[in-house]
């Protein structure tokens, strides 16, 4: 090749704006919390407890497309305004400092410097418009619209802005009924626009799937006691005493497997709900021990992550097999 010929390979190194772009969309992506896909799987749920039939009707696939990208812009303004928050009052420092090195701070981009609180509050402002809009086309195109699930959806979305902003309800001692609460609303309403109704059934898988966030938010709270305490954030576990926190996520736990076991009992679920949900009981006693007897409160939570996928793992399976398996039905 002559001296003067053009290179034959482009540059190695991508244009500086380029690098800058992929960097900030980063930090977004970061900020909406887009790896945790926890209140996401509730629309798994929701596919799997329909008729088979409508399992795959254009409307119902569409709807359930609309849902989830609603949620995904839900969750981002609640996670925008909640690292907003946690910035300007100092929690986030103190939760994600030089002293807790197993933390990564890199998933909170304002206390890294990858985001502006400015960015951050219009990101979360647009999040929210989007997910109005995208629900409401959810609404609009779904076979059904009960008045109870078209409020539900509404209910999500303000009380999602309002966790840690405005009403800051996760600083006014309502955090875990809110964990819960927004599961429940997040499965049970996508089921009412889709089936037209809720029966008991439904609506205590929409219980079990949402103690799953609560079942490992407690855990992140319990590691976080000192930077909520100093910033007046009422959580059970900046309330109660160490023994008392124990003997509350002891109670949840348990709580959870008496709603398995009842549903049974009361003929709800089939006999063998409990037996297929055991792994999930199980697993509950495991990730108690590992955080409250051993002391590894993140590795607990980390568990309790875990805990929740299977678990909505095993109601998807519960719910394609109910029709097939002896004396089950729809």
């Amino acid at each position: 090749m002559a001296p003067d010929d053009p290179p034959r390979t482009a540059p190695a190194h991508r244009p500086a704006h380029r690098t800058s772009r992929l960097a900030k969309a980063g930090a977004y992506a970061r900020l909406a919390k887009l790896d945790i896909v926890d209140y996401y799987l509730g629309l798994l749920i929701v596919w799997s407890l329909l008729a088979p039939a409508a399992r795959t009707e254009p409307a119902v696939l569409g709807a359930l497309a609309l849902l989830l990208a609603g949620e995904l812009c839900m969750v981002a303004a609640m996670t925008s305004f909640d690292d907003v928050t946690g910035l300007r009052d100092g929690s986030d420092a103190a939760n994600y400092g030089p002293d807790a090195p197993r933390r990564k701070l890199v998933r909170k981009p304002l206390i890294a410097g990858t985001l502006s609180e400015a960015e951050a509050v219009r990101f979360g402002w647009a999040a929210v418009g989007a997910a109005a809009l995208l629900w409401a086309a959810a609404v609009a195109l779904a076979p059904h619209s009960p008045l109870w699930a078209v409020a539900a959806l509404a209910l999500c979305l303000a009380c999602a802005v309002q966790y840690s902003w405005g009403l800051k309800i996760s600083y006014r001692g309502w955090q875990e009924v809110f964990l819960v609460a927004l599961g429940v609303g997040l499965l049970a309403a996508p089921y009412g626009l889709l089936a037209g109704t809720a029966d008991a059934f439904v609506l205590t898988q929409a219980v079990l799937f949402g103690l799953g966030p609560l079942l490992f938010g407690v855990y992140s709270n319990t590691n976080d006691i000192p930077g909520d305490a100093r910033v007046h954030r009422r959580t059970v576990a900046v309330l109660a005493s160490p023994r008392g926190n124990a003997a509350f996520v002891a109670a949840v736990s348990a709580a959870e497997a008496a709603i398995i076991a009842g549903a049974a009992v009361l003929q709800i679920a089939p006999w063998w709900f409990p037996l297929a949900m055991a792994p999930v009981v199980v697993l509950r006693a495991a990730q108690w021990a590992i955080g409250f007897l051993r002391g590894d409160i993140l590795r607990a939570r980390n568990l309790g992550i875990l805990i929740h996928r299977v678990a909505v793992a095993l109601l998807v399976a519960v719910n394609l097999v109910r029709p097939l398996a002896p004396g089950g039905s729809l």
